[in-house]
C-alpha cells in the first residue's frame, strides 16, 4: 500500500478537511430543504390553472448562486426559483414565493449576526472584524467593513427607536435593573449601561429600557425612570436591584408605590467582603438558610442564628443583612413559584456574563451610540432564548393585589353578612 503524504497526516489538514466536510454538508442539507419547501409551495396550488390548462404555479430553474455565511463557515446556495402567475384578487398584484428559509435578502444566518455585537462588546474594533471572521468560518465572504458599518447603523437605528417606544400598552408586574459597566474604549470612561428587564402581566420576561449614565447616580435613573413614565409605563410592583444602585431614590420619586427586593447575588458579595477567607464557607451556608428558606418565618429564624453566630466578631457583616432585612425578605411575600426569579438579578446577569469581565481593550476611542446598539442587540438576542417565570397566571394575581401567605394564595371568600342579616343594616 503506497503511503500517505507526509500533509496528509498533519493537525491542519485534518481539520481542514473536517471543515470541509461540514460545509458541503450544510451546503447538502440546505439545498434539499430549500427544494422541499418549493415543491410543497407547488404542490399546494397544483390543481390551479389557466383557461389552457396550464399550472398557474411551476418550478422556474434557479436564483443566481450567493454565498452564505452560516456557522460552518460560507457556503454557496443557488435557491430554486418559482413562477407564480397567480394574481392577488385584493391588490391586483401578482403573487410572489417567498422562502422562509433563505429570505431574499438574507446574505448571513441569525447566530452569524448574533456573535457581531457580542465581539464589540469585548473590545473588537469593527476594522477587526472581517479578517477575525474570515479566520473563524474559513471565509470572508458576505463580509466587508463596509457590511459591518451598514449594520452598526442598522442597529442603532432600532436602538433609537426601541428607546421611544410607547409603553402605554404592556404592564411590567416585575421589575429587575442593574448597572453594566462596559469598557468599550471611550475617551472619557467606560460606559455604563443601565439595564431594567421586566416580567410582564403574562409572565414573559422582556427588555423594558437601556441607556448610559452612572451606576451610582440617581439622576441617572431618574432620567430613565421619568422617560418610561412619560411613555406610559405603570409603577411596577416590585422592584430588584442591588443596594448600591442609584436607582432606589429615583424609585422613590418616580414611582414610590413600589416595593424594593435586595439582590442577594449582591448582598452575599458584600457581607462575605466583610469577613475574613476563612470564615467565607460557613457564612455562605448560614446566608442560604435566609434566602433559600421555607418561607418568611424560617427566614426570620435564620437571621437569628446568623447574628448569633457573627454578631460578636463581625458586627459589619451582620448589620449589612440586618439592616436591609425588609428589602432583603421581601419577595416572600410573593408566589412561592416566584422566589427563584425575584431574589437575585439573574436574568442581568447571566446576560452580561460574558461581557462584563472582559479583559482586553482595544485601541482608539468607541462610540457610545455604537456601544448601546451593540448591547441593545446582545440583549435582544438573549431575550429569544428567556423563559417565563414559573406559574405565569400568578403574575396577573399579584397586580391584582391578591395577597400570598407563605407564597400560597390566600382565598377569603365574602363572609360579610347580607343586609338582610347584618345588624347594621338592621
Amino acid at each position: 500500500m503506497p503511503e500517505l503524504p507526509a500533509d496528509d497526516h498533519s493537525p491542519t489538514s485534518s481539520s481542514s478537511l473536517i471543515d470541509q466536510i461540514v460545509r458541503e454538508g450544510a451546503r447538502k442539507m440546505l439545498a434539499a430543504a430549500l427544494q422541499a419547501e418549493v415543491d410543497t409551495y407547488i404542490a399546494a396550488f397544483a390543481d390551479e390553472r389557466d383557461e389552457n390548462g396550464r399550472r398557474l404555479v411551476v418550478r422556474n430553474g434557479y436564483h443566481a448562486p450567493r454565498h452564505l455565511l452560516t456557522g460552518a463557515g460560507a457556503i454557496e446556495v443557488k435557491a430554486p426559483r418559482v413562477n407564480d402567475k397567480r394574481t392577488d384578487e385584493e391588490t391586483g398584484e401578482r403573487r410572489r414565493f417567498s422562502s422562509a428559509i433563505l429570505p431574499a435578502w438574507a446574505r448571513k444566518t441569525p447566530q452569524v449576526t448574533e456573535v457581531l455585537p457580542l465581539l464589540y462588546l469585548h473590545g473588537l474594533s469593527s476594522g477587526d472584524f472581517v479578517p477575525a471572521l474570515g479566520q473563524f468560518l474559513g471565509s470572508t465572504a458576505g463580509l466587508s467593513a463596509s457590511v459591518i458599518t451598514r449594520l452598526t447603523e442598522t442597529w442603532k437605528a432600532e436602538q433609537r427607536a426601541f428607546g421611544d417606544r410607547d409603553l402605554s400598552g404592556v404592564d411590567y408586574v416585575y421589575l429587575w435593573v442593574d448597572g453594566i459597566h462596559v469598557n468599550i474604549r471611550l475617551e472619557e470612561h467606560k460606559l455604563c449601561l443601565l439595564v431594567m428587564i421586566g416580567v410582564r402581566a403574562d409572565g414573559r420576561k422582556e427588555l423594558v429600557a437601556l441607556t448610559d449614565g452612572y451606576r451610582e447616580s440617581a439622576e441617572s435613573w431618574a432620567d430613565l425612570l421619568r422617560d418610561c413614565k412619560r411613555r406610559g409605563m405603570r409603577a411596577p410592583v416590585l422592584a430588584v436591584g442591588d443596594g448600591a444602585l442609584g436607582f432606589w431614590s429615583a424609585l422613590g420619586e418616580v414611582f414610590p408605590q413600589t416595593r424594593v427586593q435586595r439582590c442577594w447575588f449582591h448582598k452575599i458579595a458584600n457581607v462575605l467582603g466583610a469577613l475574613p477567607k476563612s470564615a467565607h464557607p460557613a457564612a455562605k451556608k448560614a446566608l442560604a438558610e435566609i434566602w433559600n428558606a421555607e418561607d418568611k418565618d424560617h427566614a426570620l429564624a435564620a437571621v437569628k442564628d446568623f447574628r448569633a453566630a457573627y454578631g460578636t466578631k463581625y458586627p459589619k457583616a451582620v448589620a449589612k443583612v440586618v439592616d436591609d432585612l425588609d428589602e432583603l425578605l421581601a419577595f416572600y411575600d410573593y408566589p412561592s413559584e416566584h422566589w427563584v426569579h425575584l431574589r437575585t438579578t439573574n436574568p442581568i446577569e447571566s446576560t452580561f456574563a460574558t461581557v462584563r469581565h472582559r479583559t482586553k481593550v482595544t485601541k482608539g476611542p468607541g462610540s457610545r451610540a455604537a456601544g448601546l446598539a451593540m448591547a441593545f442587540k446582545l440583549i435582544e438576542s438573549a431575550q429569544k432564548r428567556w423563559h417565563a417565570v414559573n406559574a405565569p397566571h400568578l403574575v396577573a394575581l399579584v397586580r391584582a393585589g391578591a395577597a400570598f401567605v407563605k407564597g400560597k394564595l390566600v382565598e377569603r371568600p365574602d363572609e360579610a353578612p347580607s343586609e338582610e342579616e347584618s345588624p347594621i343594616a338592621a
